[in-house]
């Protein structure tokens, strides 16, 4: 279906911006967060993570800690399947992932901020929650090894410094933040960081409308595919573009943000805000990626090996000059390192609560964070790509683990957990089916493993009401 570019994205963007009133305002009701309950920050503060912080500082915060490549990476990259990429990123960032972002937040708020493993353990069981403990500390490697390299190697092309000396550089700072009380420095410097993001953002939005012949000018709308090289919209769609729409790391950070809050009020424009914030990132990339060079096949030429930063570093220079590509750049820079420093942050508090270690003090926090960064450093050696192709599987793995551990929480408070159920079965058969088809595992034909993966997923939808039962009273 061929349809007019600007008229398009306008319609996606505004899509985002009604979503987060119309819809976060029914998510938020559906909750019902209670602005009397006592936050975990105001009933214990210890001074190092459970600490209270300005609500439009937790936000940026938040954001920042969120949208790491994956909005700009994924995006572009989701943009080789076309136009249609963004539709997946407004719906899904809407119906899924801001609702999956909330509700796990909230959870934790109301758990005296636990991590992801130990939200997964109260609703879906102790073995599910080991589970989710080690692919959480996988991902959470995973993405200080990619969030590292990547913007090392944008701003190596930047300087002409080496990259494997910027990638130095990003870990040292990494330690930093990993064993720092959380407002020491990044509740310090990450104000100055989202001024970067903001410009970021809004040059190139800027420059989608005024600097380029017009916003995708070969709008093609297609579902049945027009990946280059032949590559089928499900399930390799939605894994590509990940954070843009729906991430699993996310529900790895949340509680970091839920520990410095001082009321449940603040749930909605800090958890469900900062991701609509992240899919208009991830819409204006997509964006950039189809108007700078005008069609898949055009983007797939300029990105040798599906580098992505390429694009960055070549539309950056078009659109806005030397000076202005230089900021730009460190916009886009500082999304991963961002969320690479709050992984790593996550990440010890989620080995200290298996532990039982109280992170109060220095050394038992050095205990933990020395032999996780020397880990994330050994695994900067394994091609780029491989790890990006992992990194974005088990993220949405952890996203169906957290929603589905949302349903059972909504249904549990009689609430309605539909909201979260749907997006669970999606998410669930887009994962089982890509695992499925790939060819580094079952390497099953396209149809059979989309109808097993489909069939799994629904019949979880199914057996939950009898799994489950609702309580009576407010959790």
């Amino acid at each position: 279906m061929q349809m007019n570019g600007t008229l398009y994205f306008v319609l996606c963007l505004l899509l985002l911006i009604v979503g987060y009133w119309g819809y976060g305002r029914f998510v938020e009701r559906i909750f019902d967060p209670d602005l009397n309950r006592k936050t975990p920050a105001v009933d214990h503060p210890d001074g190092v993570d459970y600490v209270v912080m300005p609500g439009w500082k937790i936000f940026f915060i938040q954001l920042l800690n969120i949208a790491g490549l994956g909005p700009v990476y994924g995006a572009i990259l989701g943009a080789l399947y076309g136009p249609v990429a963004m539709l997946w990123i407004v719906l899904g960032c809407i119906l899924a992932g801001a609702v999956h972002d909330y509700c796990s937040g909230m959870m934790s708020l109301r758990r005296d901020g636990a991590s992801l493993p130990e939200l997964i353990d109260g609703e879906l069981g102790k073995m599910a929650g080991k589970i989710i403990r080690y692919l959480c500390i996988a991902l959470i490697i995973l993405v200080g090894v990619v969030f590292a390299i990547g913007p090392a190697q944008l701003l190596a092309n930047m300087t002409g410094m080496s990259m494997p000396l910027w990638a130095g550089i990003i870990f040292l700072y990494y330690f930093a933040a990993t064993i720092l009380p959380i407002d020491v420095l990044i509740g310090r410097i990450y104000p100055f960081f989202a001024i970067c993001l903001i410009f970021m953002a809004v040059s190139m939005l800027m420059a989608l409308f005024f600097v380029f012949d017009g916003i995708m000018p070969n709008c093609t709308i297609s579902v049945s595919g027009v990946h280059p090289d032949g590559s089928s919209i499900w399930p390799m769609l939605f894994i590509t573009i990940a954070c843009g729409a729906i991430s699993g790391f996310h529900a790895t950070q949340s509680p970091l943000m839920a520990r410095c809050m001082k009321s449940e009020g603040q749930g909605r424009p800090i958890f469900y805000g900062a991701m609509v914030a992240e899919g208009v990132i991830a819409l204006i990339w997509c964006a950039v990626g189809l108007t700078f060079y005008q069609s898949p096949q055009e983007l797939n030429e300029a990105m040798p090996g599906g580098n992505a930063g390429k694009v960055v570093f070549d539309s950056t220079q078009y659109a806005l000059g030397h000076i202005g590509s230089i900021l730009a750049i460190l916009g886009v820079v500082v999304l991963p390192i961002t969320s690479g420093d709050t992984a790593l942050r996550s990440a010890r508090l989620m080995i200290a609560d298996a532990l039982h270690l109280p992170q109060k003090n220095m050394l038992p926090r050095l205990y933990i964070a020395v032999p996780l960064l020397a880990v994330c450093l050994i695994m900067t050696r394994i091609e780029f790509g491989v790890i990006w192709r992992y990194f974005g599987w088990f993220n949405q793995c952890i996203a169906c683990f957290t929603l589905w551990s949302i349903a059972v929480y909504l249904r549990r408070s009689g609430k309605f957990h539909w909201l979260a159920t749907v997006p669970a079965v999606f998410l669930t058969a887009v994962c089982l089916s890509y695992l499925l088809t790939d060819k580094n595992c079952f390497e099953l034909p396209w149809g059979i493993s989309s109808i097993a993966a489909s069939l799994v997923a629904v019949g979880l939808a199914v057996m939950m009401p009898f799994q489950v039962k609702p309580k009576l009273g407010k959790d």
